[in-house]
């Protein structure tokens, strides 16, 4: 046990200062099932966020994406762990879907080694999919 906050406690803090409001964080299985966010996290352990930004964009910016993705490093750089796969959802401050994007395991652990931030960038970018801008939040 350590004196962490859970990562979603974390994610939350940190990413007001951007406008991006997290609504639900949920720590993923090996399996891909949803399970709590605890706070000893075995390398790879993947999450679902779902946040809510304040935006005249129907899309998911650059700078969004970025701002989540340098904190969740952040965080697991001072906890000295690997994320895993990341699946994201962004909502309208109404509930709407602005659309989703994900950041595959692979591509976390490939980070510095493999890839260098251009290269993972435009991986996680690719990723973003605005197609569903109809969808209401089903909470």
């Amino acid at each position: 046990m350590t004196d962490h906050r859970p990562v979603g406690v974390a994610l939350e803090n940190r990413l007001m200062s951007h406008g991006i409001y997290v609504l639900d964080v949920e720590r993923l299985s090996d399996a891909g099932d949803r399970e709590e966010d605890g706070d000893d996290l075995p390398d790879g352990t993947g999450f679902t966020l779902e946040y809510e930004t304040v935006s005249d964009s129907p899309g998911i910016g650059t700078d969004e994406v970025g701002a989540v993705v340098r904190t969740l490093l952040d965080i697991a750089n001072e906890r000295e762990w690997t994320p895993g796969r990341l699946e994201v959802t962004s909502l309208t401050t109404e509930g709407d879907v602005r659309g989703h994007w994900h950041v595959e395991r692979e591509w976390f652990d490939a980070l510095g080694l493999e890839y260098d931030d251009l290269e993972f960038s435009e991986r996680v970018l690719e990723t973003r999919r605005t197609d569903v801008a109809t969808e209401s939040r089903s909470h």
